[in-house]
């Protein structure tokens, strides 16, 4: 457990900042942050390694969070559904649906390019995007200075719009 509580101390920042970033809500990225780590710790044995723990706790995070996002979703429309003034608060529903699919397709090919990506590219690029770590953190994570950080970064983000058709 001691060794749990290590790995909540260093990584819980990175977590709730990425999830923050996607929810742009403090309540929900706290909940969904302590989600992350209940379910690290039920799976902590499943860690192969094979990325950094920070990516690995973050795909949990994510993960949760996209199922809380689903969750919302059918509570809303269950709501809209029972309540006054149906029709236009249907079409507002459409509306926003639309915009988040759109946002949604959009996220997911840049995730799915971002899979792509070797390390360190891959982490730096999730770090500073996804979780607002600044580039000075993240060269001491890598034991690198903030100027390699930001040279990674810089890389990561030219093969993802490369990959993505110059979008």
């Amino acid at each position: 457990m001691d060794g749990f509580e290590e790995v909540y101390g260093k990584y819980m920042k990175t977590v709730y900042n990425f999830i923050m970033k996607l929810s742009d809500d403090s309540h929900v990225a706290e909940e969904i942050t302590q989600q992350t780590f209940v379910i690290a710790l039920e799976k902590l044995d499943d860690f192969r390694g094979e990325c950094k723990m920070s990516v690995w706790l973050c795909q949990i995070a994510k993960h949760e969070y996209f199922a809380w996002e689903k969750k919302m979703k059918r509570r809303r429309a269950h709501n809209a559904s029972q309540g006054a003034g149906l029709k236009h608060q249907e079409e507002k529903e459409r509306d926003g649906l639309v915009n988040a699919m759109i946002d949604r397709e959009d996220y997911e090919r840049i995730m799915a390019v971002w899979h792509q990506l070797t390390e360190p590219y891959k982490e730096v690029f999730m770090l500073h995007t996804m979780a607002e770590m600044p580039y000075e953190d993240i060269g001491r994570l890598f034991q690198k200075s903030a100027n390699w950080s930001r040279v990674v970064y810089y890389r990561a983000k030219k093969m993802i719009i490369e990959k993505l058709g110059g979008v």
